[in-house]
């Protein structure tokens, strides 16, 4: 069984490539998107995305833009956002709407790692309370 199941999205083709081998290698179940638009249309078709590791600097709808539309649709799924081209700005506007968290390009693959089983444990937590709470709801309708 895969550690978690991520979406990497980024418009370097190449980049995509090597990195879905390499996570694939440590047991990481991943899709790729080659855009913020496709990314959106993929997480609508495969809703047990757990975690998307998001460029910001892409052509058509950038991560920040792709970030807003992700927390809209998808609330629970955690985002790791990737750039080259990081400013304190940049980063502070990922984190405000609601980025697990801002790793700069090239990162160490053992951090990018650490980072997205972080991002999952915080991913299963929300959704453990979730079902915890409709329980609750459901057995209180009993008494």
């Amino acid at each position: 069984m895969a550690i978690a199941k991520v979406m990497l999205v980024d418009d370097e083709v190449p980049f995509v490539e090597t990195m879905t081998k390499r996570l694939s290698k440590r047991d990481l179940h991943i899709v790729s998107a080659f855009s913020g638009q496709e990314a959106l249309e993929r997480l609508d078709k495969t809703r047990n995305i757990e975690v998307v590791i998001l460029d910001v600097k892409m052509p058509g709808m950038d991560g920040i833009e792709a970030l807003k539309e992700i927390k809209k649709s998808h609330p629970l799924v955690e985002v790791v956002m990737l750039t080259a081209y990081a400013t304190v700005e940049t980063a502070i506007e990922g984190m405000k709407l609601g980025a697990f968290d801002y790793l700069m390009k090239p990162c160490d693959i053992e951090v990018l790692l650490s980072k997205v089983e972080e991002a999952t444990a915080k991913k299963r937590k929300h959704e453990d309370k979730i079902i915890e709470a409709r329980m609750k709801e459901i057995t209180s309708r009993r008494i």
